[in-house]
């Protein structure tokens, strides 16, 4: 929370002024009730966010109530509605609701494909990762996006309430939609390979088991091939010695030393890109007679 917002939410002139002014403050949410609404710590009081003012589409049925269930303990961004009873305790009605869809109008009108932009883990689903862009405001990245290697489960890329970076990749403004990549952040694969040297070992993670070798991840956007070895597993972690890097195939050839213990979680994304905007991404080196990714992006008609 900003000095700004900690100061309005200091007291209930403050709280008067925000109301008054159509600021978004934040608070932190203590607990939901029976009815699902949320109590909210605001500065030195307490509020309320009715259940169908606590996520967009609670109201309409397009958002299931964990939305509002796993805000509790967590910071959540709201507009006051109302201030009645006393100026010690006043009774704080605060719309979390409306906060988001102020957020998404800034969104809609303001962002354009190929934009880098900040964002939040809140879910992860073998599908993809839900993240907040904007004061509660959601959207998805699916798990093809996540990065150039495959992977199961978006848990295998990032960890709830991680800060990323992502581009925006298309926006419906009709259906208030915003769609999102990650892997073009992650580099090239020139800028990938870039990063290791033949006779290196390294770790890495299984990601495929095939009949003629293991393909091993060195980074989520950098995986070789290596033979096959007993105890071998997907999304297993090994160390590996780079035999040799070939740029005009596109290939790196590995060999499989040992077997590694998993560490706790997915480590922190390797960013190459985290502000601007993309016109245009290719995951392969120029002139490489492998064709790889190619990403476009192109600003709403």
């Amino acid at each position: 929370m900003t000095e700004g917002n900690q100061a309005l939410c200091a007291t209930v002139e403050g709280l008067r002024q925000a109301k008054a002014e159509g600021v978004v403050l934040e608070g932190t949410a203590l607990l939901s009730e029976e009815n699902h609404d949320l109590i909210v710590r605001v500065g030195p009081f307490t509020g309320r966010i009715p259940r169908e003012e606590a996520a967009l589409g609670i109201a309409e049925g397009t958002t299931r109530d964990i939305a509002i269930l796993s805000r509790v303990g967590k910071a959540v961004s709201f507009l006051v509605l109302d201030i009645e009873g006393p100026e010690e305790s006043p009774q704080l009605l605060l719309s979390r609701r409306r906060a988001q869809e102020l957020a998404m109008d800034h969104i809609l009108t303001h962002w354009t494909p190929g934009l880098v932009v900040p964002a939040t883990v809140t879910h992860l689903e073998p599908f993809g990762a839900f993240v907040d862009i904007g004061c509660g405001a959601p959207s998805m990245i699916g798990v093809e996006r996540l990065s150039v290697s495959r992977i199961a489960h978006a848990e295998q890329r990032l960890r709830l309430g991680q800060e990323i970076y992502a581009a925006v990749l298309g926006i419906d403004r009709q259906q208030r939609r915003v769609q999102l990549t990650h892997k073009e952040l992650l580099g090239t694969w020139e800028e990938n390979a870039a990063l290791f040297r033949s006779g290196m070992t390294v770790p890495g993670y299984v990601r495929g088991i095939k009949d003629y070798g293991a393909f091993i991840e060195l980074t989520p956007n950098l995986s070789g091939l290596a033979e096959c070895k007993a105890g071998l597993r997907e999304g297993g972690r090994v160390s590996v010695y780079i035999k040799s890097i070939l740029p005009e195939r596109m290939k790196l050839k590995l060999l499989v030393i040992d077997l590694l213990p998993a560490p706790d979680g997915p480590e922190p994304p390797r960013y190459f890109i985290t502000q601007g905007k993309l016109e245009r991404w290719s995951y392969s080196p120029e002139g490489c007679a492998k064709a790889g990714g190619v990403t476009v992006f192109t600003d709403p008609l």
